[in-house]
């Protein structure tokens, strides 16, 4: 299991603090009431040092997500992109997670969080592979979770808020508790949401498949991303229901996210997937994906922001 690894420094509010500094009251709205929207974005190691995979796109999306709670940032895109290439460079760190996070502080006491003042901390660490190496590698053994995801229109899912992810820990822990890897959950539908923190992609004959922004799932960038690699590459990419009996019929399932970046399943309810090892469509996406990622393959759509020292 992964554990923090404590940096030096973190951004908050336009100054850098130590580690241990970077706190927040007990009673602050975002503790008592999930109040806090934040993003997950990888730094890797390339030939030319450091380089940030989509940052903008991750800080829009904060931006975004805060906003459908009515909370307006005094920050820009280019200030936060600066700020957190910042933070990486005062870590010394060539390769790293980042978590920008927005947090209602200490005030309101009930529902409505007008008292609480707005804080914006950028942290940043080591981390390695979300599953392991092994699971990018080999895949992983999945299971269709009991829990379902949100119905439309009750939490926002395409808000990446804090609250939201209490169902993705119940995902997981039943998993892990019953011998799989991972967690798949449902729609209230009975049809394809998504990962406990992944989207989550379905290949038949050839053709992929993914779950539509129905209300359910988080508009993932690295889910876009694949999309856009796989169309590059020719492949046929579909947006549209997925039927739990269709992923055990499948010859490939893969699961994507900044944490995760391109793992298999290798098994889902201990139904074989496919030969029950990483697929020719899937190892072709990976590899084409970790090749831009580290600076391998050219960067043609400017996914890339480089850390200069």
């Amino acid at each position: 299991m992964s554990r923090l690894t404590a940096t030096q420094w973190i951004w908050r509010d336009g100054e850098f603090v130590p580690w241990a500094d970077a706190t927040e009251h007990v009673l602050s709205h975002s503790m008592q009431f999930g109040s806090a929207a934040f993003e997950g974005i990888r730094c890797y190691a390339t030939s030319e040092g450091p380089a940030v995979f989509r940052l903008r796109e991750h800080l829009q999306r904060l931006i975004t997500s805060v906003r459908i709670y009515r909370i307006e940032l005094n920050y820009t895109v280019d200030q936060l992109v600066e700020a957190t290439c910042e933070v990486i460079r005062r870590n010394g760190l060539d390769t790293c997670y980042i978590r920008p996070m927005v947090v209602r502080g200490f005030g309101a006491a009930g529902m409505l969080p007008t008292e609480s003042p707005v804080h914006v901390y950028i942290p940043c660490w080591p981390w390695g592979a979300y599953l392991g190496e092994d699971a990018l590698a080999n895949g992983v053994d999945a299971c269709i979770s009991s829990w379902t995801r949100v119905a439309p229109n009750t939490i926002p899912a395409m808000a990446k808020i804090a609250g939201n992810y209490l169902s993705g820990q119940l995902i997981k822990m039943e998993a892990i508790a019953n011998g799989y890897q991972e967690g798949i959950a449902l729609n209230p539908s009975g049809t394809l949401s998504e990962g406990s923190g992944q989207n989550v992609f379905v290949v038949v004959d050839g053709t992929i498949f993914t779950t539509p922004l129905d209300g359910t799932i988080l508009g993932g960038i690295t889910r876009a991303s694949i999309q856009r690699i796989a169309q590059d590459a020719g492949y046929t990419v579909r947006e549209q229901p997925i039927a739990r009996e269709m992923m055990y019929g499948a010859d490939e399932i893969f699961l994507t996210g900044t944490a995760s970046e391109v793992t298999p399943v290798r098994s889902l309810d201990k139904i074989r997937i496919g030969q029950g090892k990483v697929g020719p469509i899937t190892k072709d996406l990976q590899t084409r994906f970790l090749d831009i990622v580290h600076g391998r393959a050219p960067d043609e759509h400017g996914w890339l922001t480089h850390v200069k020292a």
